[in-house]
């Protein structure tokens, strides 16, 4: 008996198909496996609600199963014929089938099931059918059964074949109250919350937990979908939880167990899935002329400041078309969905969200639960008024298209009220509701525009009540920063400066790399390079080197070259620890050590180069980054072996220590051209 394919929906949860492929096992193997499986059938929770006739029909069938096939067991004397195994082969099949298709039903979304029940019931009326052919042409006179056993088996064979498909009325005129809902949030027609509520109540959704639930498997669903119109329809389900959720349940409360992942670097995230402009997890990677990725509103936004090179390694960009890297943007998404953290795969339009195009149902269930919040904000007891800005908060965090529509909805005002307030909790819920929602590109203006939304935030990142309110107003910061007009404006304010710095100075660690990933995006404008300066950023940056080094060197390295002899000459005492960083550190480490030491040897003089030849074994450090660094790496230590050998050389001029000579030439071999560096002891390295 062939599987068919249509045996289950079509969703790419469902096992392998060598999962139903017949076993080839022993008759006493094979009955021992039967009578397991049949065990496992039996003892699954029946469906409660939608298709509950079906599940119970289908565990009580394994239940006679099992009898018979201790029977069967029972009389070790009867040899099984081979068309008796090749059933019992075939009736392994059928049962994991029926196995895998009520736990996914009790484990899935209900509303889904809900859409699915036609569907679904036709699935388990194929399977009882499967059932009762193996069962008819099982050879049961010579199987040696007792005359009761007998019996029950006849009677579960009529059983299976007098089976006609079966759909509940309840469960079809529940599915139509659903299709009717959606199709009038469609229309732009608010739900009526008394028929909302008994259709949640009738699929057992009957508080805010149990949606989070539902929302989550629907989340699940939308990926497991294999077309558009099917995941779109999904999202438009999760719309309608998402409403029925504020308006029949209220706002949830805020819970203690949150984790916090609305900031820049909450997670220890894959090296290689950040972005190495802004050190945050990329959304969109995109590929530059150099074969190097980067995060595509970072590295535009790099081009757009006037730059031809590329960020990683220097080299001209041939180039500056943007070439996608799908590959490497399907492993973020599956290690996002790993880690339930929203992958916005296109962050700037709201009509899509996780890739899925969204339909009008969707777009209309999304804004009437963004009204709705918004509108219950502007009217809340100051007792309640911490629950809804939390639900706000997380509606823009798990809903990326919802954030255009909350802040259309007048949110942003509102919110600034509470960034000054003295409920801790509730001021954190407040900046980093503002933080989400700034994500959105359009928002970006309107925040700015707002009366007292730039102050208020920068007011949390000075004085914020926790290190995570701290924390959440630098990300802020660094989001309204991805517009340069905003970035010269913040920039302006000692009081940015001055509060990124002391964050990234005294804060715990994920605050404090929100605060670099800032430092580092002013850092790129050479005004605000000044004001980082006299604000101390050299000192901040020295005294991170050794817990965040990469962060840490990332931001000199852009300070001094950005920043001329003043940042130049503020960093003659961080020579030594640079040295370190290029003995110890990350191959992204020493590459940035590296280049911010060619800028200061070049531009700073004698006395730099001489307190950089001060360090013990440092030619030895520059050999081996030559050989093991990075391809920017290798060019920057040879860059500064040429440095160094030419100071040493005038020193022998005046009468100092000898050194050796080195020469930098350029060989072809292979067709490219690689730089040389080759010394007085006969050494060659390529570069």
């Amino acid at each position: 008996m062939a599987v068919s394919p249509h045996s289950f929906p079509p969703r790419k949860r469902r096992p392998s198909a060598a999962a139903f492929v017949s076993p080839k096992l022993s008759a006493p193997i094979l009955l021992e496996s039967l009578l397991s499986l049949c065990h496992e059938i039996s003892a699954i929770k029946p469906l409660q609600f939608i298709l509950k006739r079906y599940s119970i029909s289908m565990i009580r069938k394994s239940r006679l199963l099992h009898i018979f096939l201790q029977d069967l067991r029972r009389n070790p004397t009867v040899l099984l014929s081979a068309s008796a195994l090749l059933c019992l082969e075939e009736m392994y099949i059928v049962l994991q089938r029926i196995k895998t298709l009520i736990e996914d039903c009790s484990n899935g979304s209900k509303m889904w099931l809900l859409t699915q029940n036609q569907s679904i019931a036709n699935n388990f009326h194929e399977l009882t059918l499967d059932l009762a052919t193996l069962l008819d042409i099982f050879p049961i006179k010579d199987a040696g059964l007792t005359e009761d056993v007998e019996e029950l088996f006849f009677l579960l064979r009529n059983q299976c074949s007098e089976s006609a498909a079966f759909l509940d009325p309840r469960d079809e005129d529940l599915r139509l109250s659903v299709m009717n809902t959606i199709d009038r949030i469609k229309d732009e027609i608010v739900p009526d919350c008394a028929e909302l509520s008994e259709i949640f109540s009738m699929i057992d959704i009957r508080d805010s937990s149990s949606c989070r639930e539902e929302i989550e498997n629907l989340e699940d669903e939308v990926q497991n979908q294999t077309d558009e119109k099917s995941r779109s329809d999904m999202i438009a389900l999760i719309g309608l939880v998402r409403y029925a959720k504020c308006v029949l349940y209220g706002a949830s409360t805020a819970e203690s167990g949150f984790r916090r992942s609305d900031s820049i670097s909450d997670l220890p995230v894959p090296a290689d899935f950040k972005c190495p402009i802004n050190l945050d997890l990329m959304q969109d990677p995109v590929v530059v002329a150099t074969g190097h990725t980067y995060d595509r509103a970072a590295i535009t936004l790099w081009i757009e400041s006037g730059h031809n090179t590329c960020p990683k390694t220097g080299q001209t960009l041939a180039h500056t078309n943007l070439i996608p890297n799908r590959g490497l943007k399907n492993l973020i998404a599956m290690w996002c969905r790993q880690e339930r953290i929203p992958f916005d795969v296109a962050e700037s339009n709201k009509e899509r969200v996780n890739g899925v195009t969204l339909n009008k149902a969707a777009l209309e269930a999304m804004r009437m639960t963004a009204s709705f919040l918004v509108k219950k904000l502007a009217t809340s007891a100051d007792s309640s008024v911490n629950d809804v800005v939390y639900e706000l908060r997380v509606l823009a965090k798990t809903d990326p298209g919802s954030r255009g529509f909350i802040a259309q909805a007048g949110a942003v005002p509102l919110l600034i009220r509470y960034l000054n307030s003295d409920n801790p909790t509730l001021q954190v819920n407040a900046v980093t509701t503002v933080l989400n929602l700034s994500i959105f590109e359009a928002n970006k203006s309107l925040i700015m525009e707002t009366d007292g939304a730039l102050i208020g935030v920068i007011e949390v990142l000075r004085s914020g009540a926790t290190w995570e309110a701290k924390g959440n107003a630098a990300a802020t910061i660094f989001s309204l920063s991805s517009i340069h007009s905003y970035r010269r404006r913040m920039g302006r304010k000692s009081r940015v400066i001055r509060g990124l710095l002391d964050l990234a100075k005294n804060g715990p660690i994920n605050s404090k790399r929100d605060a670099l990933v800032t430092i580092l995006t002013l850092a790129n404008d050479r005004e605000i390079v000044g004001r980082l300066i006299e604000g101390g950023v050299m000192e901040t940056v020295s005294h991170l080197m050794n817990s965040l080094p990469e962060e840490a060197v990332t931001i000199l390295e852009v300070v001094v070259r950005k920043g001329g002899f003043v940042a130049i000459a503020s960093g003659f005492y961080v020579i030594k620890k640079l040295g370190s960083v290029l003995r110890e550190g990350s191959d992204r480490a020493r590459e940035s050590a590296a280049a911010a030491l060619v800028t200061m040897c070049r531009q700073g003089g004698s006395e730099m180069v001489a307190e950089l030849a001060s360090i013990a074994g440092i030619e030895r450090v520059m050999w081996e980054l030559m050989g093991s660094g990075t391809a920017r790496g290798r060019r920057k230590a040879a860059s500064l072996l040429r440095i160094l050998r030419r100071w040493s050389a005038g020193l022998d001029g005046n009468g100092g220590a000898g050194g050796e000579s080195v020469t930098i030439t350029s060989s072809r071999m292979g067709g490219d051209s690689n730089p040389i560096v080759s010394s007085s002891r006969g050494a060659i390295v390529h570069v």
